[in-house]
């Protein structure tokens, strides 16, 4: 009986020693806005290079699933998924350089699914109270971009509409790859279970498949970079 005991307190203390050297973690949802940016640069400008010649912004809504973790010192790691819908359109642009008119610009809707993994540090500042800031790589595979194009010749015509899914090289000078790979930095704020998040994207690979610029033998060039703002909560959170 007193070997049992022995046996006993021993198993207990090493589950103990173990459950302390255990990181804190936690798994959870989060939602929230995202604002995807895609720029569109000409690449046939030397001065300055890459001027930029159009922008798309895009406002939609951010869903996914996080699991966070703290190692050492609050120094963790946060990754997941996130799935991400936005819409949005570009300004009008000139038919010529000093005419408003013809004009045009692009309305779109976008559908992606992304992997995150950040590098975190996390400090309390009160009971169960945490600020944090994280930064690193982030994957998207595109998996819809619908366009629709619309032009008006002049003050009061009507406006002309194209559609095109910018994946399916439908207009060769702006069609997109679906993979992006972006790099984030962001801070966050923690109380108990729930978390705020927020940050940007820079996209570090060219979007653009066309390997000339409007009959230039130079690569449409461009970048497609992220807003984000989310509010979650850890199902299950082991502090």
């Amino acid at each position: 009986m007193k070997k049992i005991f022995i046996t006993l307190t021993i198993l207990c203390l090493a589950l103990n020693a173990m459950a302390v050297d255990l990181p804190k973690q936690g798994f959870g949802l989060q939602i929230g806005f995202a604002r995807p940016i895609l720029r569109l640069n000409d690449p046939s400008v030397t001065f300055p290079k890459d001027s930029l010649v159009n922008l798309t912004t895009m406002n939609g809504i951010k869903i996914g699933l996080v699991y966070d973790a703290s190692f050492i010192a609050g120094f963790g790691s946060s990754m997941g998924i996130n799935y991400t819908f936005a819409g949005g359109h570009s300004p009008w642009k000139k038919g010529g350089t000093i005419a408003d008119y013809p004009r045009s610009r692009d309305k779109v809707l976008y559908h992606e699914m992304e992997i995150f993994v950040d590098w975190q540090y996390k400090f309390e500042v009160a009971k169960e109270t945490y600020l944090m800031l994280y930064t690193g790589p982030t994957i998207q595979c595109g998996l819809a971009f619908k366009a629709k194009t619309e032009k008006q010749e002049d003050i009061g015509a009507p406006i002309t509409t194209t559609q095109y899914n910018r994946y399916n090289n439908e207009r060769p000078n702006y069609d997109l790859q679906r993979l992006n790979v972006t790099w984030g930095i962001g801070a966050g704020f923690q109380y108990q279970r729930y978390f705020l998040r927020g940050g940007y994207d820079f996209g570090l690979l060219n979007p653009y498949k066309n390997k000339q610029f409007e009959g230039i033998d130079r690569k449409t060039r461009g970048r497609l970079d992220q807003w984000s703002i989310k509010i979650g909560m850890y199902l299950w959170y082991n502090d």
